[in-house]
């Protein structure tokens, strides 16, 4: 996808697209922390904490990215519907990275001060002392767990609210608009998409359920059913989050069309 987005220069005209490419980036990094991180406790890797926090940071921000992106795409399929002929600046093409750095700003803050507000251990020496790469051995403030699962609330409730407010407005403006009712359709589905995406990625708060369900009623050892959750609630709903969104573009879908082609002439030419 990316380098679709890479050999085709028309998708950096329009606004959608961009976030669409900046989820895909954002995504391509989550995914090699979290691998890089799960990995490394699989395999019981210790190293100073001063390595593990910017992983760990690294990881969190772009978890959270995600979500706030959603929102954006659906904020401005809104901005596209509703004032197409006086589109905000900030939601034009050429002015789009103020948004995207206000995300980038948003979903890195918010991890930073949970790492920032714990307690050092001085008994734990940060540049030497090695330590097992998870969170838990991070936060050693009681404080800190609530305020991730405040940050967590508040980041999806926000992004609940503008999804459902971006498509009951999309929805009763195109039961006024007579015409361009395509558009207007094309843009309430893709807000609705943009909903299932963000439940796919709250799939990952459920791996403290699904471990402690799972536990009494198979005979597996703790680290195959860590493997399985997030294999499944992590993993799968991040690749195929973008996936659907790509596939159910006409544009994009007819750029990999003509990309595989492309790949199968070269490979097997008539």
């Amino acid at each position: 996808m990316l380098r679709i987005f890479a050999t085709n220069r028309h998708f950096l005209d329009n606004s959608r697209y961009i976030l669409f490419a900046y989820m895909l980036i954002n995504d391509t990094l989550q995914l090699l922390s979290s691998v890089i991180l799960f990995l490394l406790v699989m395999c019981l890797v210790t190293f100073p904490t001063v390595y593990c926090v910017p992983l760990l940071l690294l990881s969190t921000s772009t978890f959270m990215d995600t979500t706030l992106i959603l929102a954006a795409m659906s904020l401005e399929r809104y901005v596209a519907i509703i004032y197409p002929l006086q589109r905000p600046a900030a939601w034009r093409s050429d002015r789009i990275w103020i948004i995207i750095l206000s995300i980038w700003f948003l979903s890195f803050i918010f991890p930073m001060i949970e790492y920032s507000i714990g307690e050092i251990d001085p008994a734990v020496d940060i540049l030497s002392t090695p330590v097992l790469c998870k969170p838990i051995y991070i936060m050693s403030s009681p404080i800190q767990p609530l305020f991730q699962a405040a940050g967590n609330i508040l980041f999806f409730a926000v992004e609940s609210v503008v999804i459902l407010f971006t498509y009951i407005q999309i929805l009763l403006k195109t039961r006024k608009m007579r015409q361009d009712k395509v558009s207007a359709s094309k843009a309430k589905h893709t807000v609705l998409l943009h909903g299932f995406q963000l439940l796919l990625c709250m799939l990952a708060f459920t791996v403290p359920i699904t471990e402690s369900f799972l536990a009494p009623l198979v005979s597996w050892p703790p680290e195959d059913i860590a493997f399985f959750n997030y294999f499944c609630f992590i993993l799968i709903p991040r690749f195929l989050s973008p996936l659907i969104y790509g596939f159910r573009d006409q544009t994009l879908r007819n750029c990999f069309g003509r990309t595989f082609l492309c790949c199968s002439n070269k490979a097997n030419p008539v």
